[in-house]
This record gives structure tokens, C-alpha cells and sequence, in this order.
């Protein structure tokens, strides 16, 4: 039971299935929508996907070889996978949104409209201070 206003998560398993792709039940469903249109959603969307390649980099880690070359191809593997995830992170997020039934694109909408709101303060603090 959750007290009034407290907003409901998911336990670290089903974080984990959300991770991969997995569907969460249906009363996670706003916290889905929060996660994808909350300040920071580029770092969870990266933080989700390192559930794919941390696995991946630390398997190269116990190949035979020098320490620097296992060291340098793990951290590629990384790197490369947070830029893809970052490229595609808009149509992955919709996608996850979706797929918890909201309409695909309300996610942007979402996130477009607060930034239209945190541009309009920031234009408006700028004319206060600068040309008052």
C-alpha cells in the first residue's frame, strides 16, 4: 500500500525486464510515462542500457590477452552502445511508452512542452536581469 502522493516503482526484477524491453503490469504505466518525460531521461535510457553491455564488456574482460586491449575493447563496447542507445533514444522511449499504452509520440510532446515552458523562464529571468 502506498501513502497519497507517493509514487509507485518498480521492484529491481521488474526494473530489470523494463530494462530489456519487457513490458511492466499495468499500474506502472505512469511511472513508465514519468521515466520517459522526467528531467534525466537521457541517463536512465543510458543506465538501461548498460544492462545490455555491461554483461557483454565484462565477459571481454576474461579473454586471453594483454590487459590494456581487453581494458580498450570493453570500454568500446560501452561507448559504442550508450551512442547507439542515445541515437535511437527518442523512437526507443516512444516505442516503451507505447507499449504501455499511451499514444506513441506523447512522450515528446510531453518533454517539448516542458521545455517550451523552461525556455520561456529562462528567456524571461535573461530580460529581467539584462535589460531591465
Amino acid at each position: 500500500m502506498t501513502r497519497r502522493g507517493e509514487q509507485v516503482r518498480p521492484n529491481p526484477l521488474q526494473w530489470l525486464r523494463y530494462s530489456v524491453g519487457g513490458r511492466l503490469p499495468q499500474h506502472l504505466a505512469p511511472w513508465v510515462l514519468k521515466d520517459a518525460t522526467a528531467r534525466g531521461w537521457r541517463w536512465r535510457l543510458a543506465a538501461r542500457n548498460c544492462v545490455y553491455v555491461l554483461p557483454l564488456a565484462s565477459v571481454w574482460l576474461l579473454l586471453p590477452g594483454p590487459l590494456g586491449l581487453r581494458l580498450s575493447l570493453s570500454l568500446m563496447a560501452i561507448l559504442v552502445g550508450v551512442f547507439y542507445s542515445q541515437a535511437y533514444g527518442d523512437e526507443s522511449v516512444e516505442l516503451r511508452v507505447a507499449k504501455h499504452g499511451f499514444e506513441y509520440g506523447q512522450a515528446r510532446a510531453i518533454r517539448q512542452e516542458k521545455e517550451k515552458e523552461a525556455d520561456a523562464q529562462a528567456w524571461a529571468d535573461y530580460e529581467a536581469i539584462y535589460r531591465s
